[in-house]
C-alpha cells in the first residue's frame, strides 16, 4: 500500500469514528480521534501490529475500540487526552498569539482601508466623504472608541486635521496604493499620540480606557486565579499520589480503584503542568505591563517639554515622539488580549478536571485517607535531600554524574520525564513521583535524569536503556503520559503540544569544565603611552609634507562696511625673510696610474735564450 493510499484509508476510519460518535451523541474533533487511533494501535494490549496492513477484521476492531473510549463519560484518562488536545490546538507562543491578533485585525481593516486606497474622488462630496473613511479608518485601527460615537468620531477628526488637512487629499490621491496605505498607518500612529496627550493634559480622551490602571487590577487577578488552581490541583495530586503508595503497600488491592485513582493522579499533574506554563505567560505580561509604564510616563514627560504651551511645535520634533506613545500604547493593548486568550485557556481546561473531581470527591476520599499521610513535593525533597549519589562507587564507574556545586546552569537543564522519577515510573507502575536533582543527575548519552531517591538513581544507572525502554512501554498503556512525559523523540507519530514555544531561546548546556588563561598587560599605566608616537617613517614623512605645505598659505581677514568700527579685525601674514640657495661643487681624487716595465723580451741568439723580467713602476698612494 502506498502512502497516498495509507493516509487515506486513515482518514476514512477518523471520519467514520467521528460520526459514529455524532450519531451517539457526543461531538468530537477528528483531532481527538486521530489522536485516539494513534494510542489504540500503540497500546500492545490491543494486539495490532503495525508493521503489517490491517485488515477488514482490525480496521471494525480499531473503530469499535476507539469509539467506546471516546465514549466513557467516565474516565480521566479520556479527559487528560482531551485536555492535550484541547491546549494543543489553543495555545502558542506570545509573538504568535500578537501575530495572529494582528493578522485578524488587518484582515478586518482590510475592506475599509481598500476602499480608501482604490478611491477616484473627484467632487467635493466624494473628498469629504473620503475624509470621513480615513477617520473611521484610524479609529479602527487605533482600537480608541467607536467610529459610530459622535464625540470620539469629533475628536478624532481634529487631531487628524490638525495633522493631514483636507487640502492634501489631492496630494494623497496621486500616491500609488503601496505608499497610501503606509501614509495611513502613519496618520493612524501620529493621531493617537495626540489623543493620547491630549487626554493626559485633560483637553480630550473621548473613548479611551485607563489600560494601564485595568491591566494593574486584571494581571494580579489572574495570576492569583491560577495560583490557586495550581494549589488546589497540587493538593488533588498529592493525595492521589499518597492513597496509591497506600494500595501498593496493602495486601488488598483493587484494581481497578487504583487505575482510578492513577489516572486522576496523571490528570492531575497534567493540568499542573498547563497552569504552570499559563501563570509563566502571565507573570511575563506583568513585567511587560511594569515597563510599559515606565515608557510611558517618560514619554508624557519628554511630550510636556517639548510642547510647553507653544502655539507651534516643529513636527520634527513632535511626530516621532507621538509616534513612539501610540507604539506604547499598542504594547498595552497587546497585553490585554494576551491576558484575555490566556484567561480563556485558563477557564477552557477546568472542564476536563471534572471527571475525577466528581469521582473522587471528598467525601469518597476522607474515609481512604484515615491513616495516611500527605507529603507534599516539598517535604519528599527535603527527605531525600540529604541522600546523594556517590559517584566513586564500583557500580557506577561507568556513569556520569551532574552536582549542583559542580555544574554551571544547573538549574536550567532539561530532565527527562519533566522532571518525574523514571524508575518510579517503571517498578510502581506509571506513578509520578517528582525527582530530586539534588540527589544526583545521571547523563546518558545526552539526556538527563533525575530520581526521587539514591536507591532508585542506583538501579537505574545499572541499566538505564532498560529502564529507557520500559517507560515508552508505559507510556504505550497510558498515552497521555507521551505528552506529560515528553516522550515524543520515541513516538515520532504524535506531535508535542509545546514545539515550538519559546522560539529563539536556546537550553543552556551543563558545563563541568573550562579552559581558563592569564595574561600580563603590555602598559599597565595607561598614561605612559605616547599618542603621538609614529613608527611609520613613511607616515612621518606625509606629515612633514602637510606641515611644509602649511607654511606657504596665509591668513586672511575681511571687513565689510556693515560690520566696520564693531569688532577688531586683522589680518596677519608671514615676514620676509632671508634666502639663499647653494649650488652643486664638483670634486675629484687622483689616483696613480699603473706602470709596468717588461725588460729582456730581446732575444740573445742561439746560444743564450730570451728571460722577460716584470718591474713594476707604479708610484704608491702615500708618495703622490
Amino acid at each position: 500500500m502506498s502512502r497516498a493510499q495509507a493516509e487515506s484509508v486513515i482518514k476514512n476510519i477518523i471520519r467514520e469514528i467521528a460520526q459514529e460518535c455524532t450519531g451517539k451523541g457526543q461531538a468530537v474533533s477528528e483531532t481527538l480521534v486521530a489522536f485516539m487511533v494513534k494510542a489504540v494501535v500503540l497500546d500492545p494490549r490491543n494486539e495490532f501490529n503495525v508493521d503489517r496492513t490491517l485488515t477488514k477484521e482490525d480496521v471494525q476492531k480499531l473503530i469499535k475500540i476507539c469509539v467506546e473510549k471516546l465514549m466513557d463519560n467516565r474516565s480521566p484518562a479520556l479527559d487528560t487526552v482531551k485536555m492535550q488536545v484541547y491546549f494543543d490546538m489553543n495555545y502558542t507562543t506570545r509573538s504568535d498569539f500578537l501575530e495572529e491578533h494582528r493578522r485578524v485585525l488587518e484582515s478586518r481593516l482590510q475592506p475599509v482601508v481598500r476602499e480608501i486606497t482604490d478611491s477616484r474622488a473627484r467632487t467635493r462630496e466624494e473628498l469629504e466623504s473620503l475624509y470621513r473613511k480615513i477617520v473611521s479608518a484610524v479609529l479602527l485601527r487605533s482600537g480608541l472608541g467607536s467610529p459610530t460615537d459622535i464625540a470620539v468620531v469629533r475628536e478624532a477628526t481634529a487631531a487628524l486635521q490638525s495633522v493631514f488637512p483636507q487640502t492634501e487629499l489631492g496630494t494623497f490621491m496621486s500616491l500609488v496604493k503601496r505608499d497610501k496605505e503606509r501614509q495611513l498607518q502613519e496618520l493612524t500612529m501620529i493621531v493617537t499620540g495626540i489623543r493620547l496627550f491630549n487626554k493626559e493634559c485633560g483637553k480630550g480622551g473621548e473613548g479611551i480606557d485607563d489600560l494601564p490602571a485595568i491591566l494593574n487590577e486584571a494581571v494580579p487577578a489572574t495570576t492569583q486565579n491560577v495560583d490557586a488552581e495550581i494549589q488546589e490541583t497540587m493538593k488533588l495530586a498529592q493525595q492521589y499520589t499518597a492513597l496509591v503508595e497506600k494500595i501498593q503497600k496493602s495486601d488488598k488491592q483493587d484494581p481497578t480503584s487504583l487505575q482510578l485513582l492513577k489516572d486522576s493522579l496523571i490528570n492531575a499533574r497534567q493540568h499542573e503542568t498547563f497552569l504552570r506554563i499559563v501563570i509563566h505567560d502571565v507573570i511575563t505580561c506583568a513585567q511587560q505591563v511594569e515597563m510599559q509604564e515606565a515608557q510611558l510616563a517618560t514619554r508624557m514627560e519628554q511630550l510636556q517639554a517639548t510642547v510647553q504651551s507653544k502655539t507651534a511645535v516643529p513636527t520634527a520634533q513632535v511626530y516621532p515622539q507621538f509616534i513612539h506613545l501610540a507604539q506604547i500604547w499598542n504594547s498595552f493593548q497587546d497585553e490585554m488580549v494576551l491576558l484575555s486568550v490566556l484567561s480563556n485557556i485558563l477557564v477552557g481546561l477546568e472542564p476536563f478536571t471534572r471527571g475525577h473531581k466528581e469521582m473522587l470527591a471528598q467525601e469518597v476520599l476522607q474515609p481512604l485517607m484515615d491513616g495516611v499521610t500527605i507529603k507534599t513535593d516539598e517535604d519528599r525533597m527535603k527527605e531525600t535531600s540529604e541522600q546523594r549519589i556517590n559517584p566513586d562507587h564500583i557500580d557506577l564507574k561507568k556513569t556520569e554524574w551532574l552536582f549542583p556545586e559542580t555544574t554551571k546552569n544547573f538549574s536550567k537543564l532539561p530532565l527527562q520525564y519533566r522532571g518525574y522519577c523514571g524508575w518510579s515510573l517503571v517498578s510502581q507502575d506509571r506513578l509520578l513521583i517528582p525527582a530530586n536533582p539534588s540527589i544526583g543527575v545521571l547523563r546518558h548519552k545526552e539526556h538527563h535524569y533525575a530520581f526521587s531517591s539514591r536507591d532508585a538513581a542506583m538501579e537505574f544507572a545499572m541499566d538505564p536503556e532498560k529502564y529507557v525502554r520500559l517507560v515508552a512501554e508505559a507510556a504505550k498503556k497510558s498515552p497521555e503520559l507521551i505528552q506529560l512525559l515528553e516522550l515524543h523523540n520515541q513516538f515520532a507519530s504524535i506531535t508535542p503540544y509545546g514545539t515550538g514555544r519559546e522560539q529563539g531561546k536556546m537550553i543552556e548546556k551543563p558545563v563541568t569544565k573550562c579552559d581558563s588563561g592569564s595574561q600580563t598587560d603590555t602598559h599597565l599605566v595607561e598614561s605612559n603611552i605616547v599618542k603621538s608616537y609614529e613608527w611609520n617613517e613613511w607616515e612621518l614623512r606625509r606629515k612633514a609634507i602637510k606641515l611644509s605645505n602649511l607654511r606657504t598659505k596665509l591668513t586672511h581677514g575681511i571687513q565689510t562696511d556693515l560690520s566696520n568700527m564693531r569688532r577688531d579685525n586683522v589680518a596677519q601674514c608671514y615676514l620676509p625673510k632671508d634666502q639663499e640657495s647653494q649650488t652643486k661643487k664638483d670634486s675629484y681624487t687622483n689616483v696613480p696610474q699603473p706602470r709596468v716595465y717588461l725588460a729582456g723580451l730581446r732575444g740573445g741568439g742561439l746560444s743564450q735564450p730570451t728571460a722577460m723580467e716584470k718591474v713594476d713602476l707604479t708610484i704608491g698612494v702615500d708618495q703622490t
